[in-house]
């Protein structure tokens, strides 16, 4: 259960730097920075694996009944799964534009 409460909070960390890549698109690019290219590489390839194992992982110990044992709080699995929802259809979208 350890690893679910870290990984939780991983993807919570990603999905942050999803939402900061997602506004940096639409403004003037920056400087090369470390921090803003780390952001970017965090924001645009962690979240969907991330996100993707955390769920999967839910999913099971919900039907397992032991989803609120695991000690992750109820507001990030459901920030997480919302999350997990809007990447899956801007990357979908993505995909369909080009």
């Amino acid at each position: 259960m350890r690893l679910l409460r870290f990984l939780s909070r991983l993807a919570f960390i990603c999905n942050i730097c999803f939402l900061l890549m997602s506004i940096l698109r639409y403004l003037p690019a920056p400087p090369d920075n470390a921090l803003i290219s780390d952001i970017i590489v965090l924001g645009y390839f962690g979240p969907i694996a991330v996100n993707f194992f955390v769920n999967l992982i839910v999913v099971i110990l919900f039907f397992l009944r032991r989803v609120w044992a695991s000690g992750v709080p109820r507001w990030l699995l459901i920030t997480n799964f919302v999350f997990f929802v809007l990447q899956i259809i801007l990357f979908n979208s993505f995909n369909t534009l080009h």
